[in-house]
């Protein structure tokens, strides 16, 4: 396993709100984490990230703990985190967004440059010169992720990338996910938009109340109504 989470603990003040998460990802490997808002989703993202600090249990990539980990040094160890809430940078330029992010790829291979990124994504090339707060949301969203890939990143965290999104742009944005998978990313997807999900990934973790209550296939969760109405209905 590229990334393993074993049992963590992670608290919000007082609040008690992964109990015991583990889930481990390959090389290469897509798989999301499904659940309903506020099923600890974010948060386990969060804790991989370095972004709030698991209590109990570990967080290993490659073979060395994460959990401690400032969340810059876990970004230069190869992981990188598409926050649910965006954050471009308003006042800079579609290019100056990618080009801040740029780290060279690791052990002399090629890594993710400008060009490489408008070729996925061929709507930020179009409007390379436009300023990050005249973007709509969903332009946004693909920056975000292509400002993540310019770090070169060997893992992507996604965050609810589809949250808010028009359903025309939410097929879009599954296109480009596509793109990025079939590459040869290791992505961990969080989602509550299972349909978006399932298309991209090839298995699945269900998480409600701060615990993993079920994980397996793709083609199992689809076959599974009473899983899906129990966890995954809105």
């Amino acid at each position: 396993m590229i990334l393993q989470v074993d049992g963590i603990h992670t608290y919000y003040d007082t609040s008690h709100i992964l109990q015991g998460i583990s889930l481990g990802m390959a090389a290469g490997e897509a798989v999301s984490l499904l659940g309903r808002n506020g099923a600890g989703k974010s948060t386990t993202l969060k804790s991989i990230m370095g972004l709030v600090v698991p209590q109990r249990g570990r967080v290993v990539f490659k073979g060395k703990d994460l959990v401690g980990q400032q969340p810059y040094q876990i970004a230069r160890m190869g992981i990188g985190y598409v926050p649910e809430d965006r954050r471009i940078y308003g006042d800079l330029t579609v290019r100056e967004n990618l080009e801040v992010a740029l780290r060279q790829g690791r052990d002399g291979e090629q890594g993710w440059t400008v060009g490489r990124v408008f070729e996925i994504f061929p709507k930020l090339r179009e409007m390379e010169g436009r300023k990050g707060r005249q973007m709509s949301g969903g332009e946004q969203q693909m920056l975000t992720i292509a400002r993540t890939l310019m770090g070169n990143p060997e893992v992507l965290l996604l965050d609810e990338p589809s949250e808010g999104l028009a359903p025309l742009i939410v097929a879009t944005l599954g296109e480009v996910v596509a793109g990025i998978i079939q590459r040869g990313m290791t992505v961990l997807l969080a989602e509550q938009n299972s349909v978006f999900a399932l298309k991209l990934v090839q298995r699945a973790y269900v998480i409600d109340k701060g615990k993993i209550q079920w994980s397996g296939s793709v083609e199992e969760l689809s076959a599974n109504e009473e899983l899906k109405l129990r966890y995954l209905s809105i």
